[in-house]
């Protein structure tokens, strides 16, 4: 499993890449050389005692920056901003910075590397620290990106989508999330169905020898819908560039002859007798509800535009 943490640069002088890497992840101002209370107002009556003040300042991030470095540590990441005087400091010790990861970002890095976030370091005793096995930075196009390899924990993970356009992206990510939904929903629901258009088939034929068994309007009504899920198999043929009228009526060939596992294989572009390919129960039975729901909804419509009020005649 990899991490990657975009937009985020490596401190200047510090290690650009770490092996075997001992990493503390940390929640903590790393800016107390500069007084940031609001009104705050310091009186002097000289230049030395001002020089004295900052020099106070300094030593007291110093101490703090010893106190991380004592962990024996060889990267530190912390959520909010490091200063040019602790980064120096960290520099002169060895230690990889690296600064402002926000609050997603320091928590999917924990996740990762197995470690806690960290706000006081008085006791390394009772400190847990991420581990990984090599920190570098990468080129991705034009940005530079800091990775993680060889993590701990691995329970987060970083996907790079790159395409010609932001259209690309954006369509790409949609599909990747819709994926990721449905493998989550799985994981939940660990039932599935046949695919590549057998459950349809299934589904439509089913439908169909209960229609023969209904009387009245109910039954036109239920061979549309059959219908309907018929089309999801020629679909799937037409997208993958194949015949779609010959292979639906060989797929509803096989089902009527007694193969309930029969299915399309778009990459040989025939019917097969054993279908291996397997979706979510869950997906697919949203699926065919919203679809309903839909289609009803359509008509509800359809109905009250053709029964428009009767306009009224001065």
């Amino acid at each position: 499993y990899q991490r990657r943490v975009h937009g985020k640069k490596i401190g200047v002088g510090q290690p650009k890449r770490v092996e075997k890497a001992k990493i503390l992840v940390a929640n903590t101002g790393m800016d107390t050389d500069k007084i940031k209370i609001y009104g705050a107002r310091v009186r002097v009556d000289s230049i030395a005692k001002l020089a004295d003040l900052e020099t106070a300042e300094k030593q007291k991030m110093k101490a703090k920056v010893q106190k991380i470095v004592d962990h024996n540590i060889n990267c530190f990441i912390n959520r909010q901003l490091i200063y040019n005087y602790p980064e120096e400091l960290f520099a002169q010790a060895g230690v990889t910075a690296i600064e402002h990861a926000d609050f997603d970002g320091i928590e999917r890095l924990a996740l990762v590397l197995g470690a806690e976030v960290t706000s006081t370091f008085d006791h390394p005793e009772l400190v847990q620290y991420g581990e990984c096995d090599l920190i570098d930075e990468i080129m991705i196009g034009e940005d530079t990106v800091i990775r993680f390899s060889g993590c701990k924990a691995g329970e987060a993970c970083t996907i790079v989508l790159r395409g010609a356009s932001n259209y690309f992206l954006d369509e790409a990510e949609r599909a990747l999330h819709d994926a990721l939904c449905v493998l989550s929903q799985t994981v939940k629901e660990t039932r599935t169905v046949l695919g590549a258009g057998c459950s349809e088939m299934l589904m439509a034929k089913a439908i169909e020898e209960e229609a023969k068994r209904t009387p009245g309007k109910k039954a036109l009504a239920m061979e549309a819908f059959a219908r309907a899920l018929r089309a999801i198999p020629a679909i799937i043929a037409d997208n993958a560039g194949l015949d779609s009228a010959d292979l639906v009526t060989k797929l509803a060939a096989e089902h009527y002859s007694g193969n309930a596992r029969a299915g399309l294989d778009v990459f040989e572009g025939k019917v097969v007798t054993d279908v291996s390919v397997l979706e979510s129960y869950k997906c697919k039975s949203s699926v065919v509800n919203y679809a309903a729901e839909a289609a009803e909804m359509i008509l509800r419509v359809d109905n009250i535009i053709r029964c428009p009020p009767r306009q009224r005649n001065r």
